[in-house]
């Protein structure tokens, strides 16, 4: 099915204001015209706020096709089914909840895991980057799971005329104990670990070999890293104007870039 819009989700809080502005961009971006939900029990309640969201973009972005829509239902409910037909989803990690402030993001987590599409989430609290366009794409990759992701992280950089950076983090692995070889670092699991470690390291560049003949215009710098991989986005966010990653990546690494990501975090779904 073609993805038309960019869809962002919206209920009037700093945060939901700021994925809107983004929204606008990412749709000039794209091509594409931006729709705005905001997920309501009563329609009639919504009126003033669809309309604030649509002159607002309207007024700075003229001439972008916009549409606002109040859709009856919860925000994560309403936000994945509305993904499952959107070029990409945009929210902010606070807001789009009653209780918004005392669960920040935990709309954007829950939606991470129920997306049907790519999914950007903006942090509220964070300084706009000036001139975003041209600084570095950052590409959390760890193998084959993770196509998805390295396919819309080289596409992203060709819409940005951005260079790629593709992170790896190497997963250290321990060998049973063993007698001591009289020759330093030549056991049996010594070279098994070394060899596991050597093939690891070299994942990211069988990944991406046939995305970079694909995209010869995208400048790639592929480097396998040995911290944890949360920090290791974290640091290379910091100069990125998006990581990308997949949406299946669990626990801690979501977690932690969606709370403290320096810049916007897009997770792209594994197809089934």
């Amino acid at each position: 099915m073609t993805r038309q819009n960019v869809v962002v989700g919206v209920d009037g809080t700093p945060g939901a204001v700021r994925a809107l502005d983004r929204a606008a961009e990412e749709a000039v971006r794209r091509g594409t015209g931006l729709r705005v939900v905001y997920a309501v029990h009563d329609r009639d309640e919504a009126g003033p706020m669809l309309a604030s969201a649509a002159t607002r973009t309207r007024l700075r972005t003229p001439g972008l096709p916009v549409v606002a829509d109040a859709v009856v239902g919860g925000a994560v409910e309403v936000l994945a089914r509305e993904s499952a037909n959107a070029a990409l989803t945009v929210v902010g990690t606070r807001g789009l909840g009653p209780v918004a402030g005392l669960l920040a993001g935990s709309v954007s987590l829950r939606l991470a895991a129920r997306a049907r599409g790519p999914l950007l989430v903006v942090r509220d609290d964070r300084p706009r980057a000036p001139k975003a366009d041209g600084r570095p794409v950052v590409l959390g990759l760890r193998g084959d799971a993770d196509d998805e992701a390295a396919v819309y992280a080289f596409q992203e950089a060709e819409r940005r005329r951005a260079p790629l950076r593709v992170l790896h983090a190497v997963t250290h692995r321990h060998t049973v104990p063993e007698m001591p070889s009289p020759i330093p670092a030549t056991s049996p699991g010594q070279r098994r670990l070394a060899q596991d470690e050597q093939a690891e390291r070299a994942v990211p560049r069988f990944g991406v070999a046939r995305l970079r003949e694909e995209h010869p215009d995208v400048p790639v710098e592929i480097r396998a890293v040995d911290t944890d991989p949360a920090h290791a986005l974290l640091e290379a966010g910091r100069e990125a104007s998006v990581v990308v990653i997949g949406a299946h990546h669990s626990g801690p690494v979501t977690h932690t870039l969606l709370a403290h990501s320096p810049c916007p975090v897009l997770l792209v779904p594994t197809c089934t």
